[in-house]
């Protein structure tokens, strides 16, 4: 999959100079990023109602969909798909492959602090 990922990546960026009127990645990059993350936004919302309707081919094109203009909005940032790679397995190492780190955890956080911190939090909630 990230080979995937990486070689699209590589063919956005080789498009990024292209002539608008005979490329969609050319035209989306000239758009700006405000169309991008519009795109972006627009083929999530139809991967959510693909699913909710139970269309599971859908769901797998409109996946596609996502992913395109994902890496189209990673080029216009400078993002790089190792960098998204590095965070994953930062992530992967603090809390598992599954795992969605909390959005005020410090960067070096350590698995122990962010443990105590969740635990923390569980203790507040009650």
């Amino acid at each position: 999959m990230s080979d995937s990922i990486d070689r699209l990546y590589q063919g956005v960026i080789a498009l990024k100079h292209a002539d608008p009127a005979s490329s969609r990645t050319a035209r989306l990059l000239r758009a700006g990023r405000a169309k991008m993350a519009k795109k972006l936004a627009e083929e999530a919302v139809e991967v959510v109602i693909d699913t909710m309707n139970g269309e599971r081919e859908a769901v797998a094109r409109e996946s596609a969909d996502l992913i395109y203009n994902l890496v189209v909005l990673w080029v216009a940032a400078g993002v790089k798909p190792s960098d998204v790679w590095s965070e994953m397995a930062r992530r992967e190492r603090l809390f598992g492959i599954a795992e969605k780190v909390p959005k005020d955890l410090p960067a070096n956080a350590s698995r122990r602090k962010v443990v105590a911190l969740e635990a923390r939090r569980a203790r507040k909630r009650r």
